[in-house]
């Protein structure tokens, strides 16, 4: 897609200094630059230039007309974080007077609880998995492992996409894992991970891997890197056969954080295991651990 008039090269410089100096993920790179394209349309239909003509007049027009037309709070306050991001750069390099998005009010996205497993259901699934890997197609082995190492981990699909076979430990059990800002981390692997993992190496993955596998620990069928999508089919297939909920693979990382919580594990650790970045992040798994208990405890106690 063409740039929008005002944008290039002064985004370019922007990105590399998303990448370099903060560290952003490309993921969250491209879609600042995407909102900043938006900003810049919006801006130039309203007879501004370009982005250095911008005012808070602007940003909060901008803003306010995606919020009438119901983009979510997710995506406003994201757009909202890149213009922020973007102009307090451009004020502090010289490339604007001075920051619109100083007095720019902030949207909050709407607090959701995440989607869990009960621990039975996620038994249910994993040993779905392994039962499926049985019949020796090696994509059925590479999901076994797959799932286990996501619900083990709490990896996000992607980290666990991008593991080379380097990256895995057997005879300490860890993984390590590359995270946002890639951030690098050393996550504890369970023996029943450790397992699946085993047959998918010996077994799974020599059939499957080529001249052109590289290091990849997870392969798609035609022996390139598995990617997110091969993996998030995985998870539904699996979980339509183990007549549980259909679920995606981030709710194996939000289950097996709130079932550490459950099993008495602490919630720094937690945070450690999932990579987070602040341990507010980790908090919201306590409420869906209180809730856990309020219902259990409705449900079970004779006076409640």
């Amino acid at each position: 897609m063409e740039k929008a008039r005002g944008v290039a090269p002064v985004t370019d410089a922007f990105a590399l200094h998303l990448r370099a100096q903060r560290g952003l993920s490309e993921n969250t790179v491209r879609a600042y630059l995407g909102d900043l394209e938006d900003l810049a349309g919006y801006a130039r239909r309203h007879g501004v230039a370009d982005l250095t003509g911008v005012d808070l007049t602007v940003l909060r027009g901008w803003l306010a007309g995606m919020a009438t037309a119901e983009r979510s709070r997710a995506t406003l306050a994201r757009r909202g974080a890149a213009a922020r991001t973007f102009f307090a750069w451009a004020a502090r390099t010289g490339r604007v007077a001075q920051d619109p998005a100083l007095r720019l009010a902030s949207a909050r996205p709407a607090s959701h609880l995440p989607t869990v497993l009960d621990q039975g259901s996620a038994a249910a699934l994993l040993d779905t998995a392994r039962v499926r890997a049985d019949d020796g197609d090696p994509v059925h082995l590479r999901d076994w492992a797959a799932l286990e190492l996501l619900y083990a981990t709490g990896a996000r699909v992607g980290e666990l996409c991008g593991a080379d076979v380097d990256d895995l430990d057997l005879a300490t059990r860890t993984i390590r894992l590359t995270g946002k800002g890639d951030k690098q981390r050393v996550v504890p692997v369970g023996e029943l991970a450790v397992e699946a993992v085993e047959a998918w190496l010996t077994r799974g993955r020599p059939a499957l891997a080529t001249e052109t596998s590289g290091p990849a620990l997870l392969l798609g069928r035609r022996g390139g890197r598995a990617d997110q999508r091969q993996l998030r089919a995985a998870v539904h297939d699996v979980s339509a056969a183990a007549g549980v909920s259909d679920v995606a693979p981030h709710a194996l990382r939000h289950s097996a954080a709130t079932h550490l919580l459950e099993g008495g594990s602490d919630l720094r650790s937690v945070q450690e295991v999932l990579g987070h970045a602040s341990l507010s992040t980790t908090q919201r798994y306590t409420h869906v651990t209180a809730d856990r208990l309020r219902a259990s405890f409705e449900q079970a106690h004779p006076r409640a």
